[in-house]
């Protein structure tokens, strides 16, 4: 039995479960700015500073897949807080980092530990919430997320250049902190422990197998991963991309990710709007499309060197605005044939797309050669890859974007 919740409480919820998966999207974007300089405070190159955002990626990716279990296991909460702990601790060890290789193997720790909240809300989601009503409330939860990318490297480009780098990461403790305060005091219980749960490593696989065997979760895990993979491109290379090619400051650099975030805000409103009348599949196929011309587009005008910082900017705009369109619809479908393993299904979907974001975050500083050109190649092929994949479903015979009847999400 889902529970019912006036506004004000309703509206309480969706903020702490969107503050919760915007701890991720603050320790990827707000050390942005700092690129620069912490490769010269550690005496290393830029390439390398980018594998602790590599680093990062990995250890949400594999974080998640232990904490699924531990969701269906020991209920919501406890998993949560633990991970909240770790993630405070190692924040503290990123500030007083004094090689490359120690900032790497903090920012590992601090993803295992930040990676809790978003798979114990994604969870929650499914637990409190109809099934009809998941692609709203994870549109909604969407909107929160890509506030942050606006706050967070503007807040961070401000930091470093008044203080430095090192003080990114106290903030970042200091407001996981608050959002900790805040779910213990505003988040329900959600869905009840469930003790027959083994957390024994075959057992576990095993869970993850039968999730893995789910048609509609493989199907949409795989578009969803894919094309949620682009901005990962983008967000691995564009501190060097402006600051060092099209020598911005770090204050305009937070100013410019900030006006890219708000791409994403505006298309997952109209997101929401668009679920009134629209299936969620019907808009994923359009978001697709969309984004993979404007990749074309992105790659022509930097391989004819004809886009200034503005133009590019322009172009980035609206290959981001296809991201929040696709993502909340991609999970809903992902995570909707799911109850009991619910927390497994979150945990795995989650942790594909940040394997697959940390898998093209490392290629991308590998072809590191001073141009644009790996980020926007990088951008456009994980659009088209989760365009192909889409494409290669419907013509299977029984495909899933032809027999999944269900009304639409928004619904």
């Amino acid at each position: 039995m889902k529970n019912q919740f006036n506004k004000w409480e309703y509206f309480k919820l969706v903020l702490v479960l969107g503050a919760l998966c915007t701890i991720s999207p603050f320790s990827i974007d707000m050390y942005l700015p700092g690129f620069p300089e912490m490769a010269r405070d550690l005496n290393t190159s830029i390439s390398n500073i980018q594998l602790s955002l590599t680093g990062y990626l990995v250890g949400i990716a594999i974080g998640q897949l232990f904490y699924g279990p531990l969701l269906d296991k020991y209920g919501r909460r406890k998993p949560l807080y633990v991970g909240l702990g770790i993630y405070v601790l190692a924040s503290v060890g990123c500030a007083l980092s004094q090689s490359v290789e120690n900032l790497i193997l903090m920012r590992f720790l601090q993803a295992i530990g930040g990676c809790a909240g978003m798979v114990s809300a994604q969870a929650m989601v499914r637990d409190i919430f109809p099934v009809g009503k998941t692609a709203q409330v994870l549109s909604l939860l969407t909107l929160v997320i890509a506030v942050s990318p606006m706050i967070a490297p503007t807040v961070g480009g401000y930091v470093t250049a008044f203080y430095n780098w090192h003080w990114v990461f106290i903030i970042l403790a200091i407001l996981t902190v608050l959002i900790w305060i805040g779910a213990v005091l505003v988040l329900p219980k959600g869905a009840e422990p469930d003790h027959e749960v083994s957390l024994k490593p075959t057992k576990v696989w095993k869970n993850y197998g039968l999730v893995l065997q789910n048609r509609q979760f493989l199907v949409y895990m795989l578009v969803g991963g894919l094309a949620g993979a682009a901005p990962f491109a983008y967000i691995a290379s564009s501190a060097d991309v402006f600051m060092n090619i099209y020598q911005v400051s770090e204050q305009t650099y937070g100013w410019i990710f900030g006006i890219l975030a708000f791409a994403m805000i505006g298309s997952t409103q109209l997101n929401h709007i668009l679920l009134r009348k629209y299936k969620s599949q019907q808009i994923i196929h359009f978001s697709l499309h969309y984004q993979v011309f404007t990749g074309l587009l992105l790659i022509i005008g930097i391989y004819a060197q004809i886009l200034n910082v503005y133009t590019l900017v322009g172009l980035m705009f609206l290959f981001l605005t296809a991201h929040g369109l696709n993502s909340p619809n991609t999970a809903a479908l992902s995570l909707a044939p799911f109850s009991r393993n619910a927390g497994s299904a979150s945990a795995l979907l989650g942790s594909m797309r940040m394997a697959m974001g940390g898998v093209v975050s490392a290629v991308i500083s590998l072809f590191h050669n001073g141009t644009a050109m790996p980020m926007v190649m990088g951008m456009a092929a994980c659009a088209a890859a989760g365009f192909i994949i889409l494409k290669a479903d419907r013509q299977i015979p029984g495909t899933i974007s032809r027999t999944w009847n269900s009304p639409s999400l928004g619904r």
